[in-house]
């Protein structure tokens, strides 16, 4: 076992910049390390391991601290096979049915790890490979470069890829994600974060109250591998609609057949602004207890929110207590899930010469 952490002060209290602490160990010896972050009321931990969020504290509206974001104390719990807690998710987020897509006539099988289908890049996708992390300090911004190459045909996919991803903290308190990525052979990409929040801090307990609006007037249905039909739902008269605020377990137990198939939410819904040139509003969350709202701003075309269904009482979190189904949501901004398989779905193709952009911005207030 690697060396455990308690919750406590973060370690740059009075220090500039991000600071690099060991956070643990490999079997082979390999060092892991933390980099810890403040700006604007907002602190961050983020491993070289997966590029994972492992804290994340914002205050309430008493300015009480909390991780708002489910996370390990140790590494090995990460190694082990954790639900994607915090990471960096690539080559592709979300399904690829059978693992299999064409791209210029030709084929590709990737690696298969849910049941059958493809998910976040398979069996060793992004979160399970140490970044090159670069801390900085850039006027009133601080902030992490993570880099990692994915050599051509790793987990089956196409053509080398060459990705970095930018964390920035803001003054005011805004956590940005910029990604980026290059390849020198036609290839699909869709990147995300895989942060699973509680706004009233994790290890409190449901969600099932924190208030959710999603602005998407239609959402992809699933068969019952969670793979999309290729259909673009109404959201109106469903479950699915969170046009309006309401809280996340209003009719999280509708029984509509999505619903049955998920065991709760596991969806993406079709954001009304489509792909756009710069980030938009697209969704907002809050915890009415605490006052923390969460406000997600994406250029990205889906969203996938999930709410957790399948955390099942088998893990125990940064603050020593044990997550439950519904303890926690994602809210992956993203390209649609399965795109190389549904002509009609926004393209996923990257070829050479073009460069993968997309930024997710994440404001905080109470």
């Amino acid at each position: 076992m690697g060396p455990r952490h308690q919750a406590g002060p973060f370690p740059w209290e009075g220090e500039e910049g991000p600071v690099k602490s060991l956070f643990g160990k490999l079997a082979d010896g390999t060092e892991v390390h933390r980099w810890s972050l403040e700006n604007g009321g907002t602190r961050l931990k983020v491993l070289n391991w997966g590029g994972v969020v492992q804290g994340l504290e914002i205050p309430d509206r008493n300015g009480h601290y909390k991780n708002v974001s489910l996370g390990f104390d140790n590494i090995d719990d990460y190694v082990a096979g954790a639900p994607y807690f915090g990471a960096l998710i690539g080559r592709y987020g979300n399904r690829v049915a059978k693992g299999r897509f064409t791209l210029d006539g030709k084929t590709h099988q990737l690696s298969v790890n849910d049941d059958g289908n493809s998910l976040h890049g398979g069996e060793h996708g992004f979160d399970k490979h140490l970044w090159d992390v670069e801390p900085f300090t850039e006027g009133s911004d601080v902030g992490l470069v993570l880099r990692h190459t994915s050599i051509d045909g790793e987990m089956g996919y196409p053509g080398t890829l060459e990705t970095k991803v930018t964390y920035t903290l803001t003054r005011h308190g805004d956590w940005i994600i910029d990604y980026e990525a290059t390849t020198d052979k036609a290839t699909v990409v869709n990147l995300t974060s895989h942060v699973y929040w509680n706004l009233a801090g994790e290890g409190s307990g449901t969600v099932e109250d924190h208030e959710l609006t999603i602005a998407a007037s239609r959402y992809t249905p699933t068969d019952s591998g969670l793979i999309p039909t290729g259909e673009l739902a109404d959201v109106a008269g469903t479950p699915f609609d969170f046009r309006e605020t309401k809280p996340i377990g209003r009719d999280i137990r509708a029984g509509h057949v999505q619903q049955v198939q998920a065991k709760g939410y596991d969806h993406n819904w079709v954001l009304d602004k489509g792909v756009t040139s710069e980030p938009e509003h697209v969704a907002t969350l809050r915890d009415p207890r605490s006052g923390r709202t969460l406000k997600i701003a994406t250029d990205q075309p889906g969203l996938q929110f999930y709410s957790g269904n399948f955390l099942d009482g088998t893990l125990t979190g940064t603050g020593g207590r044990t997550y439950r189904q519904g303890d926690a949501l994602c809210l992956e901004t993203q390209h649609f899930p399965d795109s190389p398989n549904h002509a009609h779905f926004p393209s996923t193709v990257l070829r050479p010469g073009e460069t993968y952009r997309t930024r997710t911005v994440h404001r905080f207030s109470a």
